[in-house]
């Protein structure tokens, strides 16, 4: 059973790969180092670290000076920033083909829940696992439709493996593991937010949970995954 047969984007995919894309390009445009996959300004404005988060970025034209402790914002804006070509391409065409599977099945309110109850739940990954660098990307996000798709799936009585949700999600984690610079806190936390919310979302039909629940749980984890964050930082 599929989720949705149309092939067609619907409005909410094409408004978040529209944001990420215009972030890309007004970085590239105030540092061409961006398409680079080089860390700009921007990157250390906008990424997300635990350091930065709690005790601030430095002034650019003053390194002595600490702009403000305790930016919340990174949290959110850490999944719209990307670090070159390849890596904002391949995180929007997942994003296209999850959010084309998806965002008809749900409605477009539970799909903007979903997607940032999987963005701040791998926000709060980075925190607790990456320790170096400065995280960015729409990947926690990413992960977080790919496994509530699985789970969706695979509570209708689909083998996720038969499909090419299980493969990508599979195929992905391993390189997560596999490959340095890619940070394992964003993906694993991603992918267990959009897990939780999965069990409860895409619920086979025959077996629903209540309609207020499908709202309930992606901001019970947006929540949590707030709160947590702010009490390991504070």
């Amino acid at each position: 059973m599929q989720f949705a047969s149309a092939r067609v984007l619907t409005p909410v995919t094409y408004a978040i790969i529209g944001i990420n894309g215009l972030i890309f390009l007004w970085m590239g445009m105030r540092d061409s180092n961006t398409f680079a996959a080089r860390v700009t300004e921007a990157h250390i404005d906008l990424g997300l670290n635990k350091g930065l988060l709690q005790y601030g970025a430095l002034n650019p034209f003053d390194p002595s000076e600490v702009i403000g402790p305790h930016q919340w914002y990174r949290l959110v804006t850490a999944g719209f920033i990307h670090f070159g070509l390849f890596h904002i391409l391949m995180n929007m065409l997942l994003l296209a083909q999850l959010g084309q599977l998806l965002e008809r099945a749900m409605g477009a309110t539970r799909f903007v829940l979903l997607y940032v109850a999987s963005l701040l739940a791998g926000s709060l990954g980075v925190l607790l696992i990456d320790s170096d660098g400065i995280t960015g990307g729409a990947s926690g996000a990413v992960f977080g439709l790919m496994a509530g798709a699985a789970i969706g799936l695979h509570r209708r009585g689909v083998n996720v493996f038969s499909t090419g949700i299980g493969t990508t999600l599979a195929l992905n984690l391993v390189l997560t593991f596999t490959i340095s610079g890619i940070s394992i806190g964003g993906h694993l936390g991603g992918a267990i937010g959009g897990a939780v919310c999965g069990w409860v979302m895409l619920a086979p039909t025959w077996r629903p949970y209540p309609k207020w629940a499908t709202y309930a749980t992606p901001a019970a984890v947006i929540a949590l995954s707030v709160a947590l964050s702010v009490a390991i930082t504070a």
